[in-house]
């Protein structure tokens, strides 16, 4: 009995023992990473950037859908904690078409609005959509990577970030670049899904985003693999808690979030020094 009491101890030692690696390697908290298009060998953000100019025509109209609409709601309410703080100068990254940064400039005192993406196709979306809404001298559609920004230290007073945070290869990279080209007191306002923790929400939530959401995207989407891959990477994301302290890890301080609709996505407030 004894012998079979060690051995299980052991094998449960060894489970901690390779969770606390994968979790924790080198101090870094790290997720498994999730790739578009996993036969092939190109890295994460370039197929990120190859799915998005596929889907980019038709991307709008699938979100409406796939998310009944709530994301329109979820936006506001990130519109509404941008807007307290009164900002100038807003950047939006991984705008994609421009939904967001087209609600701050309407909801919005800022002066100067950058929406910034990784996708060409999505941006040129987006600039057709700016243009209509005559707000093309506000608002710059500026093709970019959010891990490697272009802009100067301290030049900007809020930063958001819809549905795009899961997207980012080397997500501490992504935030650290944020914290950088932010203002002291700037703020950085992120959307994006998260795993409701209680019955029966949890359930329909893999549900609906593990089998309804890729049957969805195979039946109107020209990329059968793209909503798969979004499903799958909202599934790996580490949202709630462990996105807290990635943030504070990275620096940023008085970092709260607020979840939307039982927690199917979560608003993460945090702002710089």
């Amino acid at each position: 009995m004894s012998v079979i009491i060690s051995l299980s101890r052991k094998r449960n030692s060894n489970k901690l023992n390779a969770l606390h690696y994968l979790c924790f390697s080198k101090n870094k908290i790290v997720s498994e990473e999730v790739k578009p298009y996993k036969e092939e060998n190109s890295g994460k953000k370039e197929q990120v950037t190859k799915m998005f100019d596929t889907i980019s025509g038709e991307y709008d109209g699938l979100n409406r859908m796939i998310s009944l609409g709530l994301d329109q709601k979820w936006r506001d309410n990130v519109v509404k904690m941008v807007a307290a703080q009164n900002p100038d100068v807003i950047m939006d990254i991984a705008t994609g078409t421009g939904d967001l940064v087209i609600k701050m400039a309407q909801q919005t005192n800022a002066s100067k609005l950058i929406g910034l993406d990784i996708s060409s196709g999505m941006l040129e979306v987006g600039k057709v959509k700016v243009k209509e809404e005559n707000l093309d001298s506000r608002i710059e559609m500026v093709l970019g990577d959010s891990e490697n920004l272009k802009f100067e230290d301290g030049s900007i007073d809020a930063v958001t970030v819809s549905y795009g945070v899961r997207n980012f290869e080397d997500l501490e990279k992504g935030l650290s670049e944020i914290l950088r080209v932010l203002k002291s007191g700037g703020i950085l306002v992120v959307l994006e899904t998260s795993i409701p923790t209680k019955f029966p929400f949890k359930q329909g939530y893999y549900l609906y985003s593990g089998l309804i959401v890729p049957t969805l995207g195979k039946l109107f989407s020209k990329d059968k693999i793209a909503y798969g891959y979004l499903s799958k990477s909202a599934s790996k994301f580490p949202y709630g808690d462990r996105f807290n302290n990635i943030l504070k890890k990275v620096g940023f301080k008085e970092v709260e979030n607020e979840l939307q609709f039982h927690g199917a996505s979560t608003i993460y407030k945090a702002v710089k020094a």
